[in-house]
């Protein structure tokens, strides 16, 4: 495909004032930044004086965080703990989307606590239950899905967001999926290895390349820069899974689409040089972005080559940091020494 193809303005993108729906294991990012003058006398570890704390939103979260800085309406479908954290959540998300959160007193609310100091990680604490929920928290957050589904305004698009915390089960997954082909709305996917058969006959699928190995069970990985064996991993996933769009995030190498249903057997987006910085959050943007082209209807070479853009841009910030609209528009130019191969 010539670069020619690739838009290069936003007012070229497909969407405007899209409606988003979000499902997935949502979480609180925690952060303690300090500084070290000594090491305990009780263990031989480093002592932390806090200086400042920050929470952000994280997981499926932040895909919404994204989704809304790019300008679209969304609604999240999640659960949380009754505790602080879970308040201290719901109040964080309350500027971006409509929350529909299950309550569930028997699980804590997932908080991710990194401590820092001097720029560099000394620590990170999880606090979390990855068990799967429990069939009344499931059937409440499928019954808010199809009350989204069925309300006056449908979404463009479902995302869903699998963090391995308990939401995604595998029975939740295919009845979601299902509500979702029965209301004629595309469902994008950015999966977690535990549950990867169940993500089937979905619109896009979206593993990275480590997924993408591990849930074909290859003893040989597949290198990126081996074109017939990437055409080959992609098709049998594809296979496996009978989805529309396989779409493989590749680090440094870019990208690989493979849609043969849009005309795109293979399609090869290389990385724009970037000074990586920090890849935090980059497959959030990545899902949130393609998920917004593809509701649009953009060819499958455009989904992946903007979501592509969105995610090197995210990993020149330090830090979880949504791409905004006038950053994604400023970044669309580049497309055009963008040398797109398709096989």
């Amino acid at each position: 495909m010539s670069d020619s193809n690739s838009p290069t303005s936003l007012d070229s993108l497909p969407w405007s004032e899209p409606r988003v729906c979000v499902v997935g294991d949502v979480m609180v990012d925690a952060y303690m930044w300090g500084h070290v003058h000594r090491i305990s006398p009780e263990a031989p570890v480093p002592v932390v004086e806090v200086s400042r704390k920050e929470q952000r939103v994280g997981g499926a979260a932040n895909v919404v965080k994204n989704l809304a800085a790019l300008g679209a309406e969304v609604d999240l479908i999640s659960v949380v703990g009754d505790d602080q954290a879970g308040r201290d959540l719901t109040s964080l998300l309350a500027t971006m989307c409509t929350p529909h959160l299950s309550l569930d007193p028997s699980r804590p609310t997932t908080v991710k606590t990194r401590v820092i100091s001097g720029g560099h990680h000394v620590v990170r604490v999880d606090e979390e239950s990855t068990a799967d929920v429990t069939s009344k928290v499931s059937q409440e957050a499928l019954s808010a899905l199809n009350a989204v589904l069925n309300g006056d305004r449908k979404p463009d698009v479902v995302i869903l967001e699998d963090y391995d915390k308990g939401l995604m089960t595998e029975s939740f997954v295919g009845q979601a999926i299902e509500a979702c082909r029965h209301a004629d709305v595309p469902v994008t996917v950015d999966p977690k290895l535990k549950r990867f058969a169940a993500y089937r006959e979905v619109d896009l699928f979206k593993p990275n390349l480590k997924e993408l190995n591990e849930g074909l069970g290859l003893t040989h990985p597949v290198d990126p820069s081996d074109r017939e064996g990437m055409q080959h991993a992609v098709e049998a996933l594809m296979t496996q899974l009978a989805c529309e769009r396989v779409f493989v995030t590749l680090g440094e190498h870019g990208s690989w689409i493979h849609a043969p249903n849009d005309g795109v057997h293979h399609a090869h987006i290389p990385a724009l040089p970037r000074e990586v910085v920090d890849v935090s959050g980059a497959g959030d943007t990545v899902i949130a972005v393609a998920s917004l082209m593809l509701a649009g209807k953009a060819n499958a070479v455009d989904v992946a080559a903007v979501a592509n853009l969105a995610g090197g841009w995210v990993c020149e910030r330090v830090g979880v940091v949504p791409i905004t609209r006038e950053a994604l528009e400023a970044e669309l130019p580049r497309l055009r020494k963008t040398n797109i191969s398709t096989h």
